[in-house]
């Protein structure tokens, strides 16, 4: 009988922890109150599944959310969802927000040779705030200099893009690395905002 009891509970607390862990990794536990993350977009044609995911999700959970552009009015995406921009690159200071994002799409590569992108991403990567980017946007990041020396992912077409600045390509869906993160795709945009949201606890 003694046996059994101890069973029971060995069972029940393995049980609980399970139910923890699962919360904790499904990102429903997290609460971001408190932290303020800019997500960068370019003016035409980012990727709408992606600004979704990461905006949508991280003010989910209680993050401010503000949404940067190098130009003002409205941006449109590659499916049609147009964002009014909160802040021009131009006017953005890194030590107000806490994470740094990036969003993809076809019109993102028109931060692969901006200064503005450059510098913003630079910065807050020296300043040890989290820097994500996801699908072409980690080649704004590794001509930013911020891959050099770390495991990063990016659209596949683009990863001679990464190994040529000095980054290690991976080839997942998302890599973490320190405070970088780095992602694919649209494909991976929940799992991109949860390790966003994971590393701003």
């Amino acid at each position: 009988m003694k046996g059994l009891y101890i069973a029971a509970v060995a069972i029940l607390v393995c049980a609980v922890v399970g139910v923890v862990f699962f919360a904790r990794g499904s990102g429903t536990t997290i609460d971001l109150s408190g932290k303020t993350v800019l997500a960068i977009i370019p003016p035409t044609d980012f990727n709408d599944m992606e600004f979704s995911a990461v905006v949508d999700g991280l003010r989910s959970r209680g993050a401010t959310v503000m949404v940067g552009c190098s130009r003002s009015g409205g941006a449109v995406g590659m499916y049609g969802k147009s964002v009014g921009p909160d802040v021009l690159l131009s006017d953005v200071r890194v030590s107000d927000y806490d994470c740094i994002v990036f969003i993809g799409g076809a019109g993102a590569t028109v931060y692969f040779e901006d200064p503005l992108a450059h510098s913003i991403a630079s910065e807050a990567a020296a300043a040890g705030k989290v820097v994500a980017a996801i699908c072409v946007s980690p080649v704004t990041l590794a001509r930013a200099g911020v891959l050099q020396g770390r495991r990063a992912t990016v659209f596949p077409d683009y990863a001679a893009e990464l190994e040529n600045a000095g980054a290690m390509y991976t080839g997942e869906d998302v890599t973490v690395d320190g405070r970088i993160i780095t992602a694919n795709g649209p494909g991976a945009a929940e799992k991109f905002m949860w390790k966003i949201a994971e590393a701003l606890v």
